[in-house]
């Protein structure tokens, strides 16, 4: 591997080999619903309780993963897995039955880029067939640990975002095939002094702009080089502020930035304020949306800015700030001129 200013050029680029991804019902009948593999109506999932019921979530999408695949659980090498539950409870639950080398990550919201960057970074160093990243979340499940239960009935304000019930899973391996990770930027983290536990965009924007930025810098690329660069979960007040922020870098955003949590839901027809959000938003529409898109050569690089608030409940409530943070993964149709497969 190759660094400078935080980037990682992969000598090695490792081919996303399958993917899979779930989304519950209201996920389903958003504007991109078409593009996942499995949809559950029933938020419980046929469990008792939400957090069995994101457990569940998660089985079913790495078992979906492994059928495409063609691949059997022991043909893994290693699992990165991640949740917005404490201790990721429902990463362990949901995967303790497959007897898979198993780290457990967290990195709130950006989780899915997280482990794709030590995936790619462990493929890339190591002579191993197979590893694979699998997040998720649930809105019920995060709604109880971060906010109120459900029966609460709280008022949600206009700039909060809606926790998606939704998981996405990828296979990597060394097989010559798009789609590749090119390289990717790891994030610093940032904390403008955001206290809002439902103002998450404002907090996450200015990790998003420091990671973009400096992966631009060290690639001396444009925005305009990429098909698109896609953002976890700002929303609609985290997006606007990342335009703000870019432009004061010097790189324009406009026509080339998506938004995962903007692209979700329906706006004017779902009632979801700002967006959505969740571990699951992002890994669903990149495991759904993009990732066959670039398979088929319809996009050709696009840059995932996964974005993650690394809140505590406990310390906002102590009136701390949330600090935040964004990982860049480069995924590619292609291998560098420099790089190999």
């Amino acid at each position: 591997m190759q660094e400078a200013s935080s980037l990682i050029r992969l000598r090695r680029p490792p081919s996303i080999t399958a993917w899979s991804s779930t989304v519950g019902k209201k996920e389903s009948e958003g504007p991109l619903g078409t593009c996942f593999d499995l949809i559950e109506k029933d938020g419980h999932f046929g469990q008792k309780t939400w957090e069995q019921a994101e457990s569940e979530l998660q089985r079913r999408t790495i078992n979906l993963l492994l059928q495409k695949a063609g691949v059997a659980a022991e043909d893994i090498s290693c699992l990165f897995a991640g949740d917005l539950i404490n201790q990721c409870t429902s990463s362990t639950y949901a995967l303790r039955h497959l007897d898979i080398p198993y780290y457990g990550i967290f990195g709130a919201c950006s989780t899915f880029a997280e482990g794709m960057q030590l995936a790619a970074a462990m493929l890339s160093g190591m002579e191993l067939p197979h590893c694979a990243v699998l997040t998720s979340s649930h809105f019920s499940s995060a709604e109880r640990q971060f906010r109120f239960p459900l029966s609460y009935g709280g008022q949600r304000t206009p700039n909060a975002q809606w926790t998606c019930t939704a998981a996405g899973a990828v296979l990597l391996g060394q097989t010559g095939t798009p789609p590749y990770i090119r390289g990717f930027c790891t994030g610093r983290i940032r904390d403008i002094g955001v206290t809002d536990a439902n103002n998450m965009g404002a907090a996450m924007a200015p990790a998003a702009a420091d990671t973009i930025a400096r992966y631009l810098s060290a690639t001396r690329t444009r925005p305009t080089d990429y098909d698109a660069i896609v953002t976890g979960d700002l929303g609609l007040v985290g997006s606007r502020l990342l335009m703000q922020l870019m432009e004061q870098n010097g790189y324009e955003l406009r026509g080339v930035h998506r938004d995962c949590g903007i692209m979700m839901f329906d706006q004017n027809r779902q009632d979801t304020h700002a967006g959505g959000s969740g571990c699951g938003c992002s890994a669903s529409i990149i495991c759904g949306y993009f990732l066959p898109r670039l398979q088929s050569g319809e996009l050709r690089n696009v840059l995932y800015a996964a974005t993650g608030a690394l809140l505590s409940p406990m310390l906002c409530q102590q009136g701390e700030s949330i600090p935040a943070i964004c990982h860049v993964v480069h995924l590619s149709h292609e291998i560098g001129k420099e790089q190999t497969a």
